[in-house]
């Protein structure tokens, strides 16, 4: 089957989990045909391949065999036999690559060609899709076999989806229903090669159904994060609005079709996705600038989901703002991080291991995992993770991925079985295998199989990973504590024609700049505010001073932006008088706080600010004190 992504399952394994859909005559009579087209195809492939050196694919199977010969010791074997597997492992690995860079040598110039790419694509379509898949979905009628005849007469089509992972499940047909639903919602999604397409194939591809009701394909098995409550044309629809808005990351534009297939597939609704922008817009716009792009966005769950028992209070509204509002263990964090990543349009996915949950997501120096530990620990649905890692750095070389794509189509053309996604490089037949140690020559040759920047993380065993991912701990995170330039503009306090006086959060005497408490945020709209952080441990105080017109009663609030409940503020005037306010549950909109009664005397006023221990993140954008009548 096609492609390092998206391989299924054997098929007796996927019949096991959905049953064959029943042929009608026409059906049988498709069956037929598609069958017939791909053992032709098949023939005249192999017919134009060039010869292998026989010696050197010997060398390099027995390599090969060698390798997977290599069992990996269980967790109660001594320690010798942990030892001895760790010495023996990489030197097999090693003698496998080397013993497929004479044949990669070799058959370099082949697989550089296209002149066999139109039969290897329709090939690779009928051996993902099946014939008995494809027929299932072409004897709907005239308008379903269409769209597959569609497909199989745009080779630039078929090229786009096959670069891009395949359809899920290999429901080619399903997904050219949902590119052309999209296609007819959207002018701008018609721009081939825009971002626009992009994003319509790649949601297509990944969520190849329209009426999940009307699935039944004998390639059941599919990746996971495959639906969306929303529908794949909604959910297209609100990113396209979401990016002419200005609202996504700004490198959103530069996706392609298959780290597009990460961004549209969240099981979140749209109304959240929206909510979580706006929600870090005003609670914490410093992690949607973050330069450190591992954590960018994601970071909030460090700063603000806390570790605890996960429960449910749906008056706090929709699922993810219950999650930022009560905490979780790992999964619901792990969860949270997709969300808010994908949100502004970064392509992110889940990362199941043992006992634990993490994500993986998108940054300018490749995919990287948040929560979590290395590669090695993680899967998503039926892939492991080193092997994604692979593919996603092999995929940055786009003329050595083409050999890649070029080696597993042949494969599929001759019927031979896949490398296994699990089971980093094991099994698989000649032509799947080459490819894999395609991937790996190109990756070792790049130096970027694993950055420098990783290897602490990569050093951690699976319980020091999970550890970590429920902690608040960053590892090679530079938590100095910064200070920023706060312009007096920021810092003045405005009277109204009312009287009442506005303070700027900023404009407070103490603290001056950034602590391990509170921090000096550059608001996304203009201007600055105040973050009291959940995290740090010492408690601090917001310290102003106030120059009152006139003595006498006034109207204290606070302009604050929350993401958790309820929680008190005490308001401490000129070192004698106290009041408690209680912070608003806002869902990070700005909101202020209910009036309270204080006395201030003419001239010079002191209020501080002190927030219960142990205390939830709120951001404040002034006071206000409005003088009473």
């Amino acid at each position: 089957m096609v492609l390092g992504l998206l391989a299924t399952f054997p098929l007796a394994e996927a019949r096991k989990i959905q049953p064959e859909v029943a042929l009608n005559a026409q059906g049988e009579k498709l069956l037929a045909e598609y069958t017939e087209k791909l053992e032709t195809l098949g023939t005249e492939i192999a017919a134009g391949l060039p010869e292998v050196h026989a010696q050197k694919k010997a060398a390099f199977e027995t390599a090969r065999a060698e390798l997977a010969a290599l069992k990996a010791p269980r967790e109660d074997d001594a320690e010798a036999v942990h030892k001895a597997y760790q010495a023996a492992k990489p030197l097999a690995e090693s003698k496998a690559l080397d013993s497929a860079r004479p044949l990669i040598a070799d058959l370099e110039s082949f697989l550089a060609g296209d002149t066999l790419d139109s039969k290897l694509m329709k090939a690779a379509i009928l051996r993902h899709g099946t014939p008995r898949g494809l027929a299932e979905f072409a004897q709907q009628g005239a308008e379903e076999k269409g769209l597959l005849d569609k497909l199989f007469a745009d080779e630039a089509l078929m090229k786009q989806i096959l670069k891009s992972g395949g359809a899920n499940g290999g429901e080619y047909g399903e997904a050219m229903q949902v590119y052309t639903a999209i296609l007819e919602k959207s002018e701008r999604a018609r721009e081939v090669g825009s971002i626009f397409q992009r994003l319509a194939l790649g949601t297509a591809l990944q969520q190849p159904w329209l009426d999940e009701n009307k699935k039944g394909s004998v390639n059941g098995v599919v990746h996971a994060d495959h639906k969306n409550p929303d529908g794949q044309v909604a959910r297209y629809l609100h990113y396209e609005k979401a990016h002419l808005a200005g609202e996504l990351d700004p490198q959103f534009k530069d996706f392609n079709a298959w780290e597009c297939r990460f961004i549209t597939n969240d099981p979140y609704t749209n109304e959240e996705l929206a909510w979580g922008r706006e929600m870090l817009r005003n609670f914490r716009p410093d992690h949607i600038t973050n330069p450190d792009q591992r954590w960018r966005y994601t970071r909030i769950v460090k700063s603000d989901v806390p570790y605890c028992s996960t429960r449910h209070d749906p008056s706090l509204g929709l699922p993810q703002q219950q999650a930022i509002a009560l905490g979780g263990i790992c999964g619901r964090r792990a969860f949270f991080g997709r969300f808010i990543a994908r949100a502004f349009g970064i392509p992110s996915r889940r990362s199941t291991q043992s006992g634990h949950a993490a994500m993986n997501r998108w940054t300018p120096d490749g995919w990287v995992n948040n929560f979590g530990g290395w590669w090695s620990f993680n899967w998503c649905g039926p892939q492991g993770g080193e092997d994604f890692f692979l593919d996603s750095r092999a995929r940055e070389h786009e003329e050595s991925y083409m050999q890649v794509l070029r080696a597993q189509w042949i494969g599929d053309a001759l019927g031979q079985d896949d490398v296994s996604l699990r089971n980093y490089g094991q099994g698989g037949g000649f032509w799947d295998g080459l490819a894999f140690y395609i991937k790996r020559a190109v990756v070792e040759d790049a130096s970027l199989e694993q950055a420098a920047a990783d290897a602490e993380l990569a050093a951690l065993s699976a319980e020091e990973a999970r550890l970590l991912g429920e902690s608040d701990e960053i590892l090679g995170v530079d938590d100095e504590i910064k200070e920023i330039e706060i312009p007096e503009e920021d810092r003045k306090l405005v009277v109204g024609e009312d009287g009442a006086i506005t303070v700027p959060a900023v404009a407070c005497t103490g603290p001056k700049n950034n602590t391990e408490k509170v921090a000096f945020l550059d608001s996304w709209g203009g201007g600055m505010q105040i973050h009291y952080q959940r995290l740090g441990a010492r408690p601090e105080l917001l310290k102003y001073t106030v120059e009152a017109p006139a003595a006498g009663k006034y109207e204290l609030t606070l302009n604050v932006s929350t993401v958790s409940e309820k929680y008190e503020v005490i308001a401490r005037i000129n070192r004698r008088a106290m009041v408690n306010t209680m912070l608003p549950y806002t869902k990070g909109s700005w909101q202020r706080t209910a009036p309270e009664i204080i006395e201030l005397k003419e001239g010079r006023n002191t209020i501080q600010l002190t927030f219960r221990a142990p205390n939830r993140g709120v951001s404040i954008k002034d006071l206000q004190l409005k003088p009473m009548q």
